[in-house]
């Protein structure tokens, strides 16, 4: 009788403990299978507590009740611009090679930035853009009020985003002209006082002797 009693209570012992471990496993694989970060893309506009320089929305991860900024985990800019500065630089890239393609968009950005770092130019994108020497205008859209006006396309954000985190395709430029658009006086000085780099697209590049 005491031995068929301890059996009993045995088995029930295991059955409990069975039970325990199913339990157990299930929460295990469904914790398992959830990602371990959310992240999750905040409008420009929204209320939220930060928005991000370049693209105008805030980026971050969340884990459980944890929240991390993505800002510890982001890509890291060679390029460090206020909003007006950025914005300058779109829109000049927009004006100047809206047209072009990616390698265009990022020649033109690029020669922006390598005036900015030359001692011979303005020291921020914005002044760099809307420098004016005797009366006229170093970026012709400035003059002509199409910078002013020019929408920002998708395709020119990341271009421009390429050249901002690194990727110089310039080789020095400091300056480029379109030979077929230009006034053919303007294209004079650029042949006889600058040293022409290369072409692509509709631009021809240059740099200082």
């Amino acid at each position: 009788m005491y031995r068929k009693f301890v059996m009993q209570l045995f088995l029930c012992n295991m059955v409990l403990l069975t039970s325990w471990f199913c339990v157990r496993g299930v929460q295990i694989t469904f914790l398992s299978a959830t990602p371990a970060f959310k992240t999750g893309l905040y409008e420009y506009g929204q209320a939220q507590p930060e928005m991000d320089r370049f693209h105008g929305f805030l980026k971050k991860a969340a884990s459980g009740q944890r929240v991390v900024d993505y800002s510890v985990i982001e890509k890291k800019y060679k390029y460090d611009l206020s909003s007006a500065d950025y914005e300058a630089l779109l829109k000049i890239v927009q004006a100047e090679a809206g047209t072009e393609d990616e390698k265009g968009k990022m020649l033109v950005a690029g020669v922006v930035l390598n005036r900015v770092k030359s001692r011979s130019f303005p020291d921020s994108v914005t002044e760099v853009v809307l420098q004016n020497k005797g009366g006229v205008y170093q970026f012709s859209p400035v003059g002509a009020g199409t910078y002013q006006t020019v929408k920002v396309t998708q395709s020119t954000i990341d271009a421009v985003e390429k050249v901002l985190l690194g990727e110089d395709l310039t080789e020095g430029a400091l300056y480029f002209v379109s030979r077929k658009g230009a006034n053919p006086e303007k294209v004079k000085w650029f042949d006889s006082k600058l040293t022409k780099l290369f072409e692509h697209g509709g631009h021809e590049f240059f740099t200082s002797r």
